[in-house]
């Protein structure tokens, strides 16, 4: 087993230099990673085919409590995640196809005016919202272009509102279980709900964002308000103009408000992540049919080979005993003291995800989480909520934490507003300090 521990070990390091590198597309580089781990680890140094086939875990997928119930227990691919992650890209899709984002962009813009101070509070406050319940990445994407528009138009510098409007993405990302792809590992691993989320990180998120929306305000209103204009606001254009077609977008709104509901309700209902992102998947193929192709065809399918190598490798370590071993050193080190293993493990989690990618992170300590609590389901859930605040907000610190960071940086870059590593970093990384130490204090007075 030790021959089986030490290959596993390096392959996962080897894993994490080449994401972090990025030299090499991370899908390539999981993927890879993936096939040594079934090979060298499972069929050279194991010779375990049990351990095979548990690690793939196709078996979940046909298990009816996979769809509708509870799922049993299992090791590896976590394919509900997987599938729940695809599933909603495709309605996001449909969503912009449609021009939902874009509209209710430009809707939030007109209702303040178009004034720059009222309109970089609203897309903060947006930009946290939406990512509740899209990706971070999308709702940036769409955010960053609509921003920088309404800056050429209005006069003002877009910068200060994308660095705001990336940390809120963040921000409100960790609220729910489907606001940031750590958040869905943690939930559908652990078997926690969207409501399980909202009354815990999200309560936390929520004062969190009301102390950022003062934050940013603080450092950025003097900037925002020398606007280098006069613009007649009548000439702005009309936030139905976004609209490319209307039963389009009725159609995908009322998908989206279907996913909401979906997810809201499924601890009651039992509908399980997997069921409700295949629902909303083929919901929004079959009302947008004459444009499935274009649609599936924008869909970031890397993403989801990235999930599937990880979850191997993952699987790699857990099945070699390494993840248990790391869940009795933490504990041995915080002398079962849970101040102290919360300590660790939000401020490990936020360093961490401020360089290397918060998905990998969040994935391996799920394991080492459950075997630090012990059956303890009140324990479990503390720790799951420290290392969901840690990994979400931690990612946001640096231009390359997480994946929105990487998006709206890009596009501030693509349109003639270069953030450096210094720009970015003078008001994210002070800001990710003080909300990592309020969630600390806020887990500590309320569950320890």
């Amino acid at each position: 087993m030790l021959a089986a521990q030490i290959i596993a070990v390096v392959i996962f390091v080897v894993m994490f230099v080449l994401v972090v590198m990025e030299k090499i597309e991370k899908q390539y580089v999981t993927l890879g990673c993936g096939l040594l781990t079934l090979g060298l680890v499972f069929g050279v140094a194991m010779r375990d085919m049990n351990a095979v086939v548990e690690t793939l875990n196709f078996k979940s997928i046909v298990n009816a409590g996979f769809w509708i119930g509870e799922a049993p227990e299992s090791a590896g691919i976590d394919w509900a995640t997987i599938i729940f992650l695809g599933g909603m890209m495709v309605m996001v899709e449909g969503m912009a196809k449609a021009g939902f984002f874009r509209w209710l962009c430009m809707l939030l813009a007109k209702a303040v005016n178009y004034k720059p101070i009222p309109l970089f509070l609203a897309f903060m406050i947006m930009s946290a919202v939406l990512s509740m319940f899209i990706d971070s990445i999308t709702v940036i994407l769409f955010l960053a272009a609509v921003t920088i528009e309404l800056a050429k138009l209005l006069g003002f510098n877009p910068v200060p509102m994308i660095l705001s409007e990336i940390f809120c993405a963040n921000l409100g990302g960790s609220a729910t279980m489907c606001g940031d792809p750590p958040n869905i590992i943690i939930g559908s691993k652990l078997h926690y709900a969207f409501v399980d989320f909202l009354t815990n990180t999200g309560l936390i998120a929520g004062i969190a964002l009301v102390v950022m929306v003062f934050y940013f305000y603080a450092i950025y209103h003097k900037e925002l308000s020398q606007v280098s204009k006069v613009v007649d606001v009548n000439s702005m254009p009309k936030p139905t103009e976004a609209i490319k077609s209307k039963s389009g977008f009725v159609i995908s709104s009322l998908i989206f408000a279907c996913a909401v509901v979906m997810l809201i309700t499924h601890s009651s209902t039992h509908l399980s992540v997997a069921f409700i992102g295949t629902t909303v998947a083929v919901l929004t193929c079959i009302f947008n049919f004459k444009d499935i192709k274009e649609i599936m065809s924008k869909v970031d399918y890397k993403i989801l080979l990235f999930f599937i190598g990880l979850f191997v490798v993952v699987g790699g370590l857990e099945q070699t005993g390494i993840l248990e071993a790391i869940a009795g050193f933490i504990e041995k080190v915080s002398g079962g003291n849970i101040y102290v293993m919360v300590a660790i493990i939000i401020w490990v989690s936020a360093v961490a995800s401020a360089f290397v990618d918060n998905i990998p992170f969040a994935a391996t300590m799920v394991p080492i989480i459950q075997g630090l609590s012990a059956g303890n389901p009140a324990l479990q859930a503390t720790l799951a909520w420290t290392l969901s605040m840690g990994t979400d907000i931690g990612g946001a610190a640096t231009p390359i934490g997480a994946s929105a960071n990487v998006v709206g940086t890009a596009i501030a870059g693509k349109n003639g507003y270069p953030i450096s590593w210094g720009k970015y970093c003078k008001s994210a990384a002070p800001a990710t300090l003080i909300v990592i130490l309020m969630s600390m204090v806020i887990i500590y007075l309320r569950y320890c």
